[in-house]
């Protein structure tokens, strides 16, 4: 494994109990665009096993990651999730269908994934609707999404013009 180079100044870390190498190679799996990077493990006197990884950098559609297993102490929460902006139902319906499996389908175009990691699978065509100066049209389209746990671009093109 090589070092993943990038100019990106923030990466998020993600804390795994005991599982970082499976996430990870099920996110770059998932993912076309990805790589996994450099892998560092537990050495002796740590409170891991020696030879346990301990953090794995990985990249996924540009975006640098580094995962670690850092123990039971702390767990995933929906206050932190990642939006996958998707410009067709079909990208819709593939990283909804590959990242919910096992995990949970919510709402709005939210799951959380088997590892508890919560995601955000949107069409890139929200934003704008949503944000249209025309409060009819973008009220439309927010009660469309609350009424869906996948998103579906057909239902809420019908809904921002109104039929």
């Amino acid at each position: 494994m090589a070092k993943i180079k990038s100019n990106q100044k923030i990466t998020a870390c993600l804390w795994f109990d005991n599982n970082a190498e499976q996430a990870v190679k099920f996110y770059t799996g998932v993912f076309k665009n990805s790589k996994i990077g450099s892998i560092s493990y537990y050495s002796k006197g740590t409170q891991m096993p020696v030879g346990t990884v301990l953090t794995i950098h990985f990249q996924i559609e540009g975006q640098k990651f580094l995962a670690l297993n850092g123990g039971p102490y702390y767990h995933f929460t929906e206050a932190v999730s990642f939006v996958v902006n998707c410009k067709t139902q079909k990208e819709v319906d593939y990283y909804w269908g590959k990242l919910s499996k096992g995990g949970a389908k919510v709402q709005c175009g939210w799951l959380k994934d088997k590892y508890g990691v919560s995601w955000q699978i949107v069409p890139e065509i929200i934003d704008d609707m949503i944000t249209d100066k025309d409060p009819q049209k973008s009220t439309r389209v927010m009660q469309a999404i609350l009424k869906m746990k996948k998103l579906y671009i057909k239902k809420l093109e019908k809904a921002y013009k109104g039929k």
